[in-house]
């Protein structure tokens, strides 16, 4: 997939519970602000196609779900998005701003699931081409404060289930990506209040601008 584009691309990121939805909702406002043409975007979804892939993947199910089935499923779905609306949007000069991309696979299938990195690094040139974000955004906070915030909201989807230690081996996936790519990622303290977190986004995107 070609990487030429005009616009910008940043991803938020994060394990359960690190305020995701209240950030994307924060950096909208900013950029549009600044005079930006913003489309907000999510993954696993997107597209029509996409979201019923996404259904599919988050959904409590009695049978266990093979793990190559979930990182295939979860490329199929980003190939789509890419495709038909992250690309265009880009070429168009657009700011398009992910919540969750590529960075979730390395978290959650390769930590999380301990499976290769190899096998998704060879997903990722095959869907994504040379195509990576210019910012990602990683919302980072203690693995039991995110989990005490994530059992307010009510009902689990499959990957809330898992355990403690699943989401360790996410959160330190994360940061690892984090730490080899400095230049790329504005790693967020989650825990400080929304205001604080706030702040260190709008430094990011300030520097992005």
């Amino acid at each position: 997939m070609s990487d030429k584009k005009s616009g910008v691309f940043i991803s938020l990121e994060g394990t359960e519970g690190a305020g995701k939805s209240s950030n994307l909702a924060f950096i909208k406002e900013f950029l549009d602000d600044n005079g930006k043409d913003v489309l907000v975007t999510r993954e696993p979804g997107g597209t029509p196609f996409a979201e019923e892939i996404r259904e599919l993947l988050l959904s409590p199910r009695d049978e266990a779900v093979c793990e190559n089935a979930e990182l295939l499923l979860i490329f199929a779905a980003r190939a789509q998005h890419l495709q038909s609306l992250i690309v265009p949007a880009l070429k168009q000069g657009r700011w398009v701003v992910s919540d969750r991309f590529t960075d979730a696979s390395f978290a959650y299938q390769g930590g999380g699931r301990e499976m290769s990195f190899d096998t998704i690094h060879q997903l990722e040139r095959l869907v994504q081409g040379s195509l990576r974000p210019d910012l990602v955004i990683l919302l980072d906070l203690p693995v039991e404060l995110g989990m005490e915030r994530v059992a307010k909201r009510g009902t689990l989807d499959r990957f809330e289930q898992e355990n403690l230690e699943f989401f360790s081996r996410v959160r330190q996936a994360y940061l690892a990506r984090a730490e080899q790519n400095p230049p790329s990622y504005a790693v967020v303290d989650a825990s400080k209040p929304l205001s604080s977190v706030q702040d260190s986004i709008r430094a990011a995107l300030e520097r992005l601008i």
